[in-house]
């Protein structure tokens, strides 16, 4: 593949993987404010987004084995809460932002248990099992991610467990 159109894909992927998301959050907002419809075509339209997405990522070759992908979901995690988000927090120390120290701080500690989770399946996958993991919970408010018991009070923001999703 030509750099340029590795490097047009890869900036297509990342866009197309924001406005997902973001079409997420814009649904939920609508919902939230009685707008069904609305949040039913943002919905609908962040769909089509993943699939543009994961189309930019086949074409890229970006999606490997389930060994592969979990290796590359180690390396990210491990990215983000030793370098990327330790340098954030700082920045945003430095520049008094409160609200971007706490919500950096609430990530970079949720990327914790997320490596472990995939080190621990990248594991058992290479051994040629499953893995064996028990129910995560992760909170609704900060991202915290905890796995087994599901608990009264997350431990990072301290919301309430109604706050807490099962998976």
């Amino acid at each position: 593949m030509g750099k340029m159109t590795e490097s047009n894909l890869r900036a297509a992927f990342a866009g197309e993987s924001q406005a997902h998301v973001r079409y997420l959050i814009f649904a939920d907002k609508a919902e939230k404010e009685g707008y069904s419809n609305v949040a039913r075509l943002f919905r609908a339209f962040s769909h089509a987004e993943l699939i543009h997405a994961t189309n930019h990522l086949k074409d890229l070759k970006g999606i490997g084995s389930t060994s592969e992908n979990l290796q590359a979901a180690v390396d990210g995690e491990r990215f983000e809460m030793e370098e990327m988000y330790p340098a954030y927090k700082a920045v945003a120390e430095l520049q008094g932002e409160k609200g971007a120290v706490r919500s950096i701080t609430w990530a970079m500690e949720a990327e914790k248990t997320h490596f472990q989770l995939y080190d621990q399946a990248k594991g058992a996958v290479s051994g040629g099992q499953d893995a064996d993991i028990a129910e995560v919970h992760i909170c609704e408010v900060c991202g915290w991610t905890g796995i087994g018991e599901k608990l009264e009070r997350c431990p990072l923001c301290g919301a309430k467990a109604s706050k807490i999703t099962t998976f």
